[in-house]
């Protein structure tokens, strides 16, 4: 029978993803679409591969094996899966089409709905991914500024501005290459080192899971403003969930371009542009963005819906309740048990849970803990990205999960031993490392 949510007796049964793994090492390159989705971030042998359905804040793998989700799509999933209202809006805009030869009505009043909700929105473009609009955003600060160099922090999708200052940088031009450097975070002094007179934007994630310090996001805004640099949020992870208008309204930073795609639709496909009327007025004419998919229909639809629904259910709050249940009660679990070397910290709606080097491993005592919480009923990636849906049985349960793993750990630990207790292959390091930061424009 397959695992259950429940302290199961076994680790649960993956033949069936293991079949379509195999096949897919031969036909699909890296074998997934999304790096933070594939094989690479799971104990191999242990964790599922391929998931078949889910509803609330519960999925099913295909072999049939149930767990409380904390991945929730890496990110989309924010009121939960099959989420009722959201599902009826998709089914009644199907009976009427998708895509169409002109214009459809809803482009228009989730437009409406954006300018409402979020800061600074004088103008809103839709798009498909995040990649799209963040590579807008570059380019309309480019043509509004007349400059070339970009700094960004975070990270910001696949596209050759972005991803020359990483690791994975085969293919890009070395021209490229020398025009986009990277500052850290909570470091003005970075940013102020860094910014010169050819520098069109700053583009960074206004929260991932440290907290602003000294004030670092109006500062920033004030350097970008006084040396004529655009200022860009990428709010892929904060817009909708930290607050309806994302970072900009919790801190009271305004940027001069905003970019959204997570949560927005509770999954659907679908990317928003928002930002001051006076840059994005070049999209008329003078800069080229426009896209097929555009003005898609389900995904406008189930964008409206999910909007509504967190105005109406004020679901940020929501987030943020669940997810201090969760950091405050692991933290207790941790201090309880003496177990100083891992913590879990961030923001409440999205927290992560970190193992300090000098203990061991970090990467192999998380997958100690997935491989645990696994066979437990929990898919975990070492992160709580929360839904509406996550109950308070789902937190209840969670916690006294952490309060069987976390003694496992322990012992592994104390026997310098936490390799010998995996089951599989331990997870492989995280994509968002890239290098060159802090790295100065090159000058004229």
């Amino acid at each position: 029978m397959p695992n259950k949510v429940e302290f199961n007796k076994d680790y649960p049964i993956i033949a069936k993803s293991d079949e379509y793994y195999k096949v897919a090492l031969e036909l699909i390159p890296c074998t997934t679409q999304t790096l933070a989705k594939g094989p690479q971030q799971n104990v191999k042998g242990v964790a599922p591969k391929y998931l078949q359905r889910g509803k609330g804040s519960h999925i099913w793998d295909v072999d049939g094996n149930e767990y409380i989700d904390y991945q929730m799509g890496i990110g989309p999933i924010s009121l939960g899966y099959a989420y009722d209202k959201v599902d009826e809006a998709i089914r009644e805009q199907l009976k009427d089409g998708i895509t169409f030869s002109l214009m459809h009505p809803l482009e228009v009043e989730v437009a409406e709905l954006i300018h409402k909700v979020v800061p600074n929105a004088e103008s809103i473009r839709y798009s498909k991914v995040g990649a799209d609009v963040t590579s807008a955003a570059v380019r309309l600060a480019r043509a509004f500024t007349k400059r070339d160099k970009v700094l960004c922090c975070g990270y910001h999708g696949w596209h050759d501005w972005y991803i020359a200052v990483t690791d994975r940088n085969k293919g890009i031009p070395q021209s490229i290459q020398d025009m986009t450097y990277t500052i850290n975070y909570n470091d003005i002094q970075s940013v102020i080192d860094s910014i010169d007179e050819d520098t069109a934007c700053v583009i960074l994630e206004p929260y991932v899971f440290e907290e602003p310090k000294d004030n670092f996001l109006q500062k920033l805004r004030d350097v970008c403003t006084n040396n004529g640099t655009l200022l860009i949020f990428d709010e892929m992870w904060s817009g909708f969930r930290i607050a309806i208008g994302g970072a900009q309204e919790y801190f009271s930073v305004n940027a001069d371009l905003a970019c959204f795609s997570k949560a927005v639709a509770n999954g659907m496909p679908i990317s928003i542009l928002t930002g001051r009327k006076d840059v994005m007025s070049l999209l008329e004419q003078e800069v080229f963005f426009f896209t097929t998919f555009g003005g898609e229909a389900l995904s406008l639809a189930a964008a409206k819906a999910t909007i509504n629904e967190m105005i109406n259910k004020n679901v940020p709050a929501q987030l943020a309740n669940q997810g201090n249940k969760l950091k405050i009660g692991y933290n207790k679990i941790a201090e309880e048990l003496g177990m100083n070397y891992t913590k879990c910290s961030g923001f409440d709606c999205r927290t992560i849970i970190t193992f300090d080097s000098s203990a061991g491993n970090p990467l192999e005592m998380k997958s100690l803990v997935q491989q645990e919480m696994i066979k437990r009923g929990i898919l975990w990636g070492g992160f709580h990205n929360m839904s509406f849906s996550h109950s308070d049985s789902d937190i209840e349960y969670t916690l006294k999960a952490y309060k069987e793993v976390l003694p496992i750990l322990k012992k592994a630990v104390e026997e310098n031993n936490v390799k010998g207790y995996l089951k599989g292959e331990p997870v492989g390091p995280v994509f968002r490392k890239v290098s060159n930061f802090n790295m100065k424009p090159r000058k004229k």
